[in-house]
């Protein structure tokens, strides 16, 4: 059962707290935080970015092959982020219980990245149990190295929970990293671009070397990734660990730490949200890439991949424009109505996708892509937000802080939503009558991947709607809750 959330009345201290300085945090440390999302943007969602392209296009894998293992790498990887977070959750060293994960695991996603890539074109044609062996390649080198990354992701979001105890502060954090996601996120959608360069054509021929491509590119990016893993380990700090950490000896076991999470009401409201959000919309994320190339393109892979640069672009200024925007709404409206702002800007964009899609004016897709991107990251911003929120309401009601079972728990979720949408993905193509060796293809199939790509993430973005209005944690209620939390441990 959960425990009500005592009510104190707002007095002269809590209007005082809002001014005070020692809640806010330097903005040079909120940018040194913010470089983690590359290594999660580039070690996780970057493979699923091009996986099509590459081992589809290029490497002749059949779609609803390389949609099954992306599927099941998500689910393995969903399983790795419990344990990652029950071990942050319960490490106890001179560094604090974080930073350890996020130098070392960071270290190793960017120098093991491109190993992911290190597949010969031969093998396309060896079968092992009836399967391509670039498919078994596929599970094997990303169920080895998902687990390396998920012990950089579940601690290093943990700690963007921990910086700062401010309602406020909270979702301003959330800005600078969401930014920051948006800007690394642009490396995902020009890596099939930086292929098409001059030093990966094939001699006499108008095609490209998209292998070869993306493991120079893995090489560079991978690079950058240890590099920014070195800066926050040096520059962000563990507010809570010192005060409120040490003093826990228990340890929290793996199955009870995911109990008592899923157990509070207001984090199953927001893991249905979000992962409504996240199955409704990742179920045609490969599409949109193929209705740019094989409909707005007409099939011209060249030209399709440099107007997948600019969609890139275009998804990334609207986060841009769109987290700022939702965050100050926030202040104004409240964190959920916010939220369901943001997901009505969603559905304008992946609606309106039907009608800006077209070959007649292809600038237009990247109108729509500008709105997915601005209600993707203001929606994941705000979603982080309302999480720290819910951390303090469980360490209220249980005594102890946990965000590691939070974050942990939350990846699964949305880990999971995003395997069976990529799997979804390749059945839509397969089933549409998808040929990777028709540089035309049929009214037919053009038909269906434009109209999932439309109308699913709708459905998806109704629900998030629906549920993200039943969190009942307002402003008042959060900083009553804070309230309680300080009078109980003191202050952070």
């Amino acid at each position: 059962m959960e425990e009500a959330t005592p009510s104190i009345p707002v007095d002269r201290r809590r209007a005082e707290r809002r001014k005070a300085p020692r809640d806010r945090l330097p903005r040079f440390t909120k940018v040194a935080y913010s470089l983690g999302t590359a290594v999660d943007m580039w070690g996780l969602w970057l493979y699923p970015a091009v996986a099509f392209a590459v081992f589809n296009l290029y490497l002749g894998v059949q779609p609803w092959l390389v949609g099954l293992a992306l599927t099941l790498i998500r689910v393995w990887d969903a399983f790795a982020d419990p344990v990652m977070g029950w071990l942050s959750d319960n490490l106890r060293s001179k560094w604090g219980r974080r930073r350890p994960f996020i130098l070392i695991a960071g270290i190793l996603s960017g120098l093991c990245l491109p190993v992911l890539f290190l597949v010969s074109p031969g093998w396309a044609d060896i079968k092992f149990l009836g399967v391509s062996a670039v498919f078994w390649y596929m599970l094997l080198s990303t169920m080895i190295y998902m687990p390396i990354v998920s012990a950089f992701t579940v601690p290093y979001y943990s700690l963007g929970a921990e910086m700062s105890p401010d309602y406020e502060e909270r979702t301003s954090i959330m800005s600078y990293r969401s930014i920051a996601q948006k800007i690394s996120e642009l490396g995902n959608f020009y890596a099939l671009r930086f292929t098409n360069l001059a030093w990966f054509l094939v001699p006499g021929t108008a095609q490209k070397n998209t292998l070869h491509g993306m493991q120079v590119y893995t090489c560079i990016l991978g690079v950058v990734m240890a590099i920014f893993a070195v800066i926050i380990f040096f520059r962000v700090k563990e507010r809570y660990y010192e005060k409120v950490v040490v003093k826990i000896t228990r340890k929290i076991s793996v199955l009870s730490g995911l109990g008592e999470t899923l157990r509070c009401k207001p984090f199953r409201q927001m893991m249905v949200m979000g992962g409504a959000f996240t199955l409704g919309t990742s179920m045609v994320g490969a599409l949109g890439y193929y209705a740019t190339v094989f409909y707005v393109s007409g099939g011209d892979k060249i030209i399709g991949d440099n107007w997948q640069f600019w969609m890139g672009v275009a998804f990334m200024l609207g986060g841009v424009i769109g987290i700022p925007l939702h965050a100050n709404l926030s202040h104004k409206i409240g964190k959920r109505e916010a939220a369901v702002l943001a997901c009505l800007i969603g559905i304008c964009g992946y609606g309106g996708s039907w009608f800006l899609y077209t070959p007649a004016i292809k600038w237009l897709q990247t109108i729509a892509s500008g709105l997915m991107g601005m209600a993707a990251a203001s929606l994941w911003m705000l979603h982080s937000s309302i999480g720290a929120d819910i951390i303090d309401y469980d360490e209220l009601n249980g005594g102890v802080r946990r965000e590691g079972s939070f974050t942990a728990c939350a990846s699964y979720i949305l880990k999971l939503g995003n395997s069976f949408g990529y799997y979804i993905s390749g059945l839509i193509l397969t089933w549409s009558g998808f040929t990777w060796k028709l540089k035309e293809q049929t009214p037919q199939t053009i038909f269906w991947i434009r109209a999932s790509l439309a109308f699913l993430p709708i459905v998806g973005l109704i629900i998030a709607i629906i549920f993200v209005l039943r969190v009942q944690l307002t402003r008042e209620k959060s900083e009553d809750i804070r309230d309680s939390l300080e009078e109980r441990r003191g202050t952070v």
